[in-house]
């Protein structure tokens, strides 16, 4: 295995929650249900949508920023464990083939009002 492609992006919390309240058809461009909700149904919080929102931006990198990508066809879930992930499709799953990248890896965090993440795409 090798490291094909690394993406590291920040998010200010409070700046991307006034951007999804200015445009509320913002939220659904970029996430899927499956990533504005909780499990119970609860809306997930901003500093969390901050946080996959970076990764979105962080997995872009990695596959070398390229046209054309787009956001829904990347989610970011939680495993059982705690331990977040990334599922692609449609044109990340092929910009990613292209690469020829097998798997990922993601971190992500937020704190004193900054969201980042990380991704590493390995192949």
């Amino acid at each position: 295995m090798s490291i094909i492609g690394v993406g590291i992006d920040v998010a200010e919390i409070a700046r991307f929650g006034a951007s999804l309240e200015r445009t509320p058809s913002l939220a659904r461009r970029l996430f899927l249900e499956s990533e504005l909700l909780l499990p119970g149904g609860e809306r997930r919080g901003t500093a969390s949508l901050a946080a996959r929102f970076a990764a979105k931006e962080a997995l872009a990198k990695a596959l070398g920023a390229p046209a054309g990508l787009h956001w829904t066809d990347a989610e970011v879930y939680v495993e059982d464990s705690g331990r977040p992930r990334l599922r692609v499709t449609g044109t990340v799953a092929a910009r990613a083939a292209e690469l020829g990248v097998t798997s990922w890896h993601v971190s992500l965090s937020h704190d004193a009002g900054v969201a980042s993440a990380v991704v590493i795409a390995e192949g």
